[in-house]
C-alpha cells in the first residue's frame, strides 16, 4: 500500500496543484463576498480541504474514464492508470474514498449545503464522460469547478442568492477559456481519437473564443464590482486580471503547444489577483 502511495499521489495530481487552485479561487471569492470579508475560519478550512479532495477525486475518475484514450496521447501516456502501473478498480476506489472524506467535512454544515454537495458530486463525476457527446465539455467543467460558489453562499447565508449563480456563470466562461487553452495542446491527438473539445469545436476561431470568454468573465466581475460598490483596491485586482488575460492572448495567438500550456497554467495568477482585489477591498473596509 505505502509502496504504491507515490502512484496514487500522481493519479490525483498532487504533484500538479494548479487544478486545485483553479477550484479554490472562485470558492474563496464566494466565501469573502457571502460573509462580507469575514468568513469563519472553520469554513475556510472545510472548503479548502474539500476543494483539494474533490479535485483529487475528479482526477481519479477522469483518468478512469479516459484510460483507453490517454495511452494514445503523448502528454498523458505515462499516467499511472493508463500505463498499467495501477488497476482501474484502484482509481475508482480512491475516487470514492476521497469523495466520502469530502462529504464528511461538510457534515457540521447546514442542510442546504449538504444538498448542494450531492449535486456537486454528480457534476464532478459526470464531467469526464461529457467529452463523448458535448461539443464544449469545458462548460460542464466550469460548473463542476465552480460549484463551491453556491455551496459557499449556502454555508454562510443558508441561501443561494442570484449573485451566486451569476458568479457561477462567470466561472463557466473562465473555465471554457483556460481549458480551451489546455485543449489546444492536445488538438492533434484529440482529432485522431475523436474526442470532443472546445478547441476542436471553435476551430480556427479558438483564440477569439478564448478571449471572448475572458471578456465575459471579467465583464461579469465588473458588474459585480459595480453592484457591490467595490472600491479602488478591487479594481486594481480586476485590472491585474485583465492584464493576465491580455498576456494570454500573446501566448496563444500562434497556437504553439507549450505556449498554450503556459497560458493555461498562468490562469492561477488571473484567479489569484482577482481574489486579492476582493479580499483587499473588504480588509480596507474594516
Amino acid at each position: 500500500m505505502f509502496a504504491r502511495l507515490p502512484l496514487y499521489l500522481r493519479l490525483v495530481r498532487m504533484d500538479k496543484p494548479i487544478g486545485s487552485l483553479l477550484l479554490l479561487w472562485p470558492t474563496l471569492n464566494a466565501l469573502w463576498i457571502a460573509s462580507h470579508g469575514r468568513p469563519p475560519l472553520s469554513l475556510l478550512v472545510i472548503f479548502a480541504l474539500g476543494t483539494v479532495l474533490m479535485r483529487s477525486a475528479g482526477c481519479a475518475i477522469n483518468d478512469y474514464a479516459d484510460r483507453d484514450f490517454d495511452r494514445h496521447v503523448k502528454r498523458t501516456a505515462d499516467r499511472p492508470l493508463t500505463s498499467g502501473k495501477i488497476h482501474a478498480w484502484e482509481a475508482v476506489a480512491l475516487a470514492l474514498g476521497l469523495a466520502l472524506l469530502s462529504f464528511l467535512l461538510i457534515l457540521p454544515l447546514n442542510e442546504l449545503t449538504k444538498m448542494l454537495s450531492v449535486a456537486a458530486l454528480f457534476v464532478a463525476g459526470s464531467y469526464p464522460f461529457t467529452k463523448r457527446f458535448l461539443a464544449i465539455p469545458q462548460a460542464w467543467l466550469g460548473v463542476a469547478f465552480g460549484f463551491g460558489i453556491p455551496m459557499a453562499f449556502a454555508a454562510v447565508q443558508n441561501q443561494v442568492p442570484l449573485l451566486a449563480w451569476v458568479m457561477l456563470l462567470a466561472n463557466v466562461f473562465w473555465a471554457v477559456a483556460y481549458d480551451t487553452e489546455y485543449a489546444m495542446v492536445d488538438r492533434d491527438d484529440d482529432i485522431k481519437l475523436g474526442i470532443r473539445t472546445s478547441a476542436l469545436t471553435f476551430g480556427r476561431f479558438d483564440v477569439l473564443a478564448v478571449m471572448l470568454c475572458y471578456a465575459a468573465t471579467l465583464g461579469i466581475y465588473a458588474g459585480i464590482g459595480v453592484y457591490l460598490a467595490f472600491g479602488a483596491l478591487y479594481w486594481l485586482g480586476w485590472a491585474a486580471a485583465l492584464g493576465c488575460a491580455a498576456w494570454h492572448y500573446k501566448l496563444i495567438y500562434r497556437r504553439e503547444r507549450m505556449a498554450c500550456f503556459a497560458a493555461f497554467r498562468h490562469n492561477n495568477w488571473l484567479g489569484g489577483v482577482l481574489f486579492a482585489g476582493i479580499a483587499a477591498h473588504y480588509a480596507a473596509s474594516f
